[in-house]
């Protein structure tokens, strides 16, 4: 089931949430919207699954949401057959874990109720999806935060849903849990095959978890691509800050090693892509003074201060980082290694 949005819109009074958006989920794909509080990502989201109706279009070209070529856009939730995941698990506390995941078979009408043989068949598949074989009797309560949320999404998969909409799923649970159901996720996607938008504003998340990534800001998409190709080749200033830790030179202060025009542009190189060296390594290194070493992790996180008074980050992998003897006020030399260069007239 593939899902498409063709140009559209959402206006809540003089607030634009969505401004003229296209995308195209392909069937069986797991994608992640991904961008910061405001970004107009979960509002795309609630008009995917009909809890916003788009503005109105201005042409029939506009204003349109497939599902499988098949516009919804006037189509109500039911209609759709979408599973809604949600931040905050929403189970029904009075109900066994069995009773909520069973819950959306039950209430079907008559004529498209399962007999109960087979909803019962239905929920212990689920149950050992999800890996809570065992934990049919229990209750929401007597869960943890994670199991709640393997709980929450076996409820929305139990219809056999047409699109899995996921809003922040992780996001009320701790980094730990978080990541452990990352991991879960994508091999319960690579199960079922269901094709599955992911919001979320943790960059991490969806660069391990998702097919493509849509990088959204102020109510328009930025870029889409894998995340590979989000990471290693953004297509704005906004998408290589936002996606991890990122230094920023002006191009007086650095020369890159491509041969871009540097004349008022910015260049933005990555901690991990500086090279900290005891000497001079050529005409790009910038002379600086270690400030201070974070040495926990798998990476020494290396702050110095420039000569051209600017604050940078190098990382250094641990196993070279120990035979580099470096310390707190010693004076060293950063080279980049790679750059991303952005100015009025050129990109790259």
């Amino acid at each position: 089931m593939s899902v498409e949005v063709q140009h559209v819109s959402k206006t809540f009074g003089s607030y634009k949430a969505i401004e003229d958006v296209s995308l195209k989920v392909h069937s069986g794909e797991l994608v992640a919207l991904l961008g910061p509080s405001g970004s107009g990502k979960t509002t795309l989201l609630r008009m995917i699954a009909g809890l916003e109706v788009p503005d109105p279009p201005a042409n029939q070209d506009e204003g349109k949401i497939l599902f499988f070529d098949q516009d919804v856009a006037t189509r109500s939730v039911s209609e759709r057959q979408v599973g809604f995941v949600f931040q905050h698990y929403a189970l029904f506390k009075h109900m066994s874990v069995f009773e909520n995941i069973a819950f959306g078979l039950r209430v079907r009408p008559r004529s498209q109720r399962l007999p109960k043989a087979q909803i019962d068949q239905r929920v212990k598949e689920l149950l050992q999806l999800i890996q809570l074989e065992g934990f049919g009797n229990r209750f929401p309560l007597q869960l943890s935060g994670g199991q709640r949320q393997r709980v929450a999404l076996a409820r929305a998969l139990a219809i056999e849903p047409k699109v899995l909409l996921l809003d922040e799923p992780f996001g009320a649970l701790d980094a730990k849990v978080r990541q452990k159901l990352r991991e879960w996720l994508r091999r319960l996607h690579e199960q079922v095959h269901t094709t599955t938008i992911l919001v979320t504003h943790d960059q991490e998340e969806a660069l391990e978890v998702a097919d493509r990534v849509v990088v959204m800001n102020h109510a328009k998409i930025e870029q889409i691509g894998t995340p590979e190709e989000v990471f290693h080749n953004p297509a704005s200033e906004f998408v290589i800050d936002f996606l991890g830790s990122v230094n920023v030179f002006s191009g007086r202060h650095v020369e890159p090693s491509s041969e871009a025009k540097t004349d008022g542009a910015k260049i933005y190189v990555r901690p991990h892509e500086l090279q900290i060296s005891k000497e001079s390594l050529g005409s790009a290194s910038i002379s600086a003074q270690i400030q201070r070493i974070q040495r926990a992790g798998t990476s020494a996180k290396v702050f110095v201060h420039t000569n051209k008074e600017q604050n940078v980050r190098v990382d250094v992998p641990i196993h070279e980082f120990q035979f580099m003897d470096l310390e707190i006020h010693q004076q060293v030399f950063i080279t980049p290694l790679q750059s991303h260069v952005f100015s009025p007239d050129y990109t790259i």
